[in-house]
């Protein structure tokens, strides 16, 4: 039986230093994919843009500067809170958000109660991910 943790945040996209946006998010944890978080940013209008982020990373960068490539995140204080930044690059452009580090640091908590930390691999089915993948090569 596969478990789900999801959370609604509201981040701010840096635009410039005087210019953000807030951008409405929700973060999903599926015991079905353990390592693995989903966000989906809902940008302007009707826009949404879905990343796929590795737990550890996110659940790293609430106590240090974490990433490389394509994602990093790291901790820091606005406004005398708490926050976590993330860095998003693609070939599209670049995004940096802003998020407050205590919901994250609850989600994530969410999930680590759901499937411990160093316990994913019993939650994953490696032959059936691998049938999958060479089924549709």
């Amino acid at each position: 039986m596969n478990t789900t943790v999801s959370s609604e945040l509201h981040l701010r996209h840096i635009v410039t230093s005087e210019d953000s946006r807030r951008v409405r998010t929700y973060l999903r944890y599926d015991t079905a994919d353990p390592y693995a978080v989903r966000a989906t940013f809902h940008a302007e209008a009707e826009e949404t843009v879905e990343w796929v982020f590795a737990r550890d990373l996110l659940a790293e960068g609430l106590h240090r500067l974490t990433g490389i490539g394509d994602v990093s995140v790291w901790p820091s204080r606005s406004h005398g809170q708490g926050v976590m930044y993330v860095a998003l690059r693609s070939p599209d452009g670049e995004a940096l958000l802003e998020a407050p580090a205590r919901a994250l640091e609850s989600f994530i908590k969410r999930t680590h109660a759901a499937v411990p930390p160093g316990t994913e691999h019993h939650h994953f089915d490696l032959d059936q991910e691998l049938s999958h993948i060479l089924a549709e090569s």
